[in-house]
């Protein structure tokens, strides 16, 4: 592994910082945080426009920037760091992998390049709240999930015009304002069921999306109600749509990890400014003892964090499985370096007004979401053997 960054990788955070810091503020952070989407539409057609950033992972042939995995992780650091609201997670993370990997060539061709270019944006809805699940990140995903062909989930069936789909999906990343649902259900009944991936278009009839009120704010949520919504199928019925979905999964966890890495430096960074300003007893609370050692140990995990996540990143674009451990030590660090921040900032640190509750928030939102850590890191050992007493593999 080279731990250095190339011209290209350096420049590409360079840019994505500052535009960010001329572009999502507080005030604007704040603002785009109370709009219908949840986001500042301008600034995601600038990271678009601008910078390719929903094709930063998307092959040139369908207008794509063709870079990997590291690179779409390195973005992530910066949209960490300035808590971005953006359909970033949901899009080029979490849907377009699912379309390059299963769609047909009409698909690809239909979809990615309107993803690449910005103008369209997706979203993946799975049954409850089995995401971590179903992205393999703390369990094998067996489909059970998607409903097990019982009630509840959402069930597909085949009619004469196509398919159509019916059920509820609740905590749908982006799932109010994205132009295209990727939506898991089951179908063949409960002796012969499967998994299936189908696309439907976000203006659908009979569709109904409710933006949810979730922890954290910078990550909209829907409620997603299908009532015999027509909808077509991604890829084919042979597809290998859990095995799709648990590699998609480990590069979510990859680029989660560098998020969340980026979110724990930039409070570790407001931090040490603000010990370094507060004056008690006459001399400033960063000078003592018990403070240093309390930052110390946050940049020790933050630094851990950092480097388990690149190397995760590293490796998903190299086709090894190392994202969901990275993610579990970045989300702690996250947690910890939020809770020390608000702690060391005094009561300004819990008030509403403060950035510090935002990204606590993040780090309890992205548990809830991907987590928690103690599962992720179970998950890690059962899938390398550690407790079983024979050989380890990796």
């Amino acid at each position: 592994m080279d731990a250095s960054f190339t011209t290209e990788q350096d420049e590409i955070r360079r840019t994505l910082r500052e535009l960010l810091h001329k572009r999502c503020g507080a005030e604007e952070l704040r603002a785009a945080l109370d709009t219908p989407a949840g986001h500042d539409p301008l600034l995601w057609a600038a990271l678009a426009e601008q910078l390719g950033l929903p094709g930063l992972a998307l092959p040139e042939a369908y207008g794509g920037v063709g870079c990997s995995v590291t690179e779409l992780a390195l973005a992530g650091e910066e949209t960490g760091r300035a808590l971005a609201p953006s359909p970033l997670l949901a899009t080029a993370v979490l849907s377009a992998p699912l379309l390059l990997a299963l769609g047909t060539d009409v698909q690809r061709a239909e979809l990615l390049p309107r993803i690449a270019a910005g103008s369209l944006t997706a979203a993946l809805a799975v049954p409850g709240a089995a995401l971590a699940a179903v992205l393999g990140l703390t369990g094998d995903n067996g489909g059970d999930w998607a409903g097990g062909g019982r009630a509840g989930g959402v069930q597909a069936r085949r009619t004469d015009k196509g398919w159509r789909l019916y059920g509820q999906v609740d905590q749908v990343l982006d799932g109010h304002s994205a132009g295209l649902l990727i939506v898991a259900a089951h179908a063949g009944g409960f002796a012969r069921s499967r998994t299936l991936l189908f696309l439907v278009p976000g203006d659908s009839a009979r569709l109904v999306r409710t933006r949810q009120t979730a922890l954290d704010a910078t990550r909209p949520q829907a409620r997603l109600q299908l009532r015999d919504v027509d909808a077509e199928l991604l890829g084919d019925e042979d597809a290998d749509v859990l095995g799709a979905l648990s590699r998609s999964g480990d590069t979510a966890a990859a680029v989660l990890a560098c998020e969340a890495v980026g979110a724990a430096d930039r409070v570790l960074e407001r931090t040490v400014e603000y010990v370094g300003q507060r004056e008690q007893f006459g001399r400033a609370i960063g000078s003592f003892q018990a403070v240093k050692h309390r930052l110390a140990d946050v940049y020790v995990q933050v630094q851990a964090a950092r480097s388990a996540a690149y190397y995760a990143a590293w490796a998903t674009a190299g086709g090894a499985r190392a994202g969901g451990l990275a993610l579990a030590q970045a989300l702690q660090a996250l947690r910890g370096a939020a809770a020390e921040g608000i702690q060391l900032h005094g009561g300004i640190g819990f008030t509403w007004e403060h950035e510090a509750h935002l990204y606590f928030k993040r780090a309890a939102g992205d548990e809830l979401l991907f987590g928690p850590v103690h599962r992720l890191r179970a998950h890690a050992a059962d899938a390398a053997r550690l407790f079983e007493g024979g050989e380890v593999t990796v």
